[in-house]
């Protein structure tokens, strides 16, 4: 996906930082009881450009970020110096250490079977400390998805990005649906250039989430938030 790897650069300027804050003020209350531990830990798998991160690493004492990507961890180490940042796959890695809480934005979207998101679950569970937390929030459960347009960007010092976003359900009866992204990178003085990438996006039922969590070891349940997506909110016993 050239979001994530080579236009990764840009992410500042796709999804901007300070976009961020609302979202965290919503999450963080969720996490209050792990919060208020001395010195709670914190992995995020998936954690892309850092922008969550941003907003939450005050709140532990040490947060550790894992990306597939390079590049968007390069782009994050700019904004969480202090942060630790490792390479690794959220259904594969193994830190051989846990943490107080685990936590899994939007990157979650990208398990696109039943199989992958058993996966980064049991990552999760693992990593997880008898009595932590775990939050995971994907854009859309089944039951909520509808297709829909977006539009963004934002300007920076010599460079600008325009996108426009179109995600809907090409085959109902399979577990994905898609997204094209149209890009404009516009830089100094020179032509304008124009990129197109497409994601893949996984989609399961409200019931498939809570019953691979209770599966795999969580006591699970979820909250809507202001975006009216589904935030499963799990604890491992």
């Amino acid at each position: 996906m050239k979001l994530y790897n080579e236009l990764a650069l840009w992410w500042p300027l796709v999804s901007s930082p300070a976009e961020y804050v609302e979202e965290v003020a919503f999450f963080l209350p969720l996490l209050a009881e792990i919060t208020a531990r001395p010195s709670p830990l914190l992995l995020e798998l998936g954690s892309g450009g850092g922008n969550n991160a941003l907003h939450m690493k005050s709140s532990f004492s040490m947060v550790t970020l894992v990306d597939l990507s390079p590049q968007m961890l390069e782009v994050s180490q700019v904004l969480n110096p202090e942060c630790e940042h490792l390479p690794g796959d959220m259904r594969t890695v193994r830190l051989k250490r846990m943490f107080d809480a685990v936590f899994i934005h939007d990157a979650i979207d990208y398990m696109t079977t039943i199989e992958d998101l058993r996966q980064a679950m049991t990552t999760a569970f693992v990593h997880c400390i008898p009595g932590g937390m775990v939050l995971l929030v994907p854009d859309h459960v089944r039951e909520t998805f509808e297709p829909m347009t977006d539009h963004g960007g934002e300007d920076g010092e010599g460079r600008s990005v325009r996108f426009l976003e179109w995600s809907y359900d090409h085959k109902e009866t399979d577990s994905t649906y898609v997204t094209d992204y149209v890009v404009v990178l516009r830089e100094d003085n020179q032509p304008v250039t124009v990129e197109y990438d497409q994601h893949i996006i996984g989609l399961f039922a409200l019931d498939e989430w809570l019953s691979l969590l209770r599966e795999t070891g969580f006591e699970a349940d979820y909250v809507v938030d202001p975006y009216e997506r589904y935030v499963f909110v799990a604890r491992k016993p």
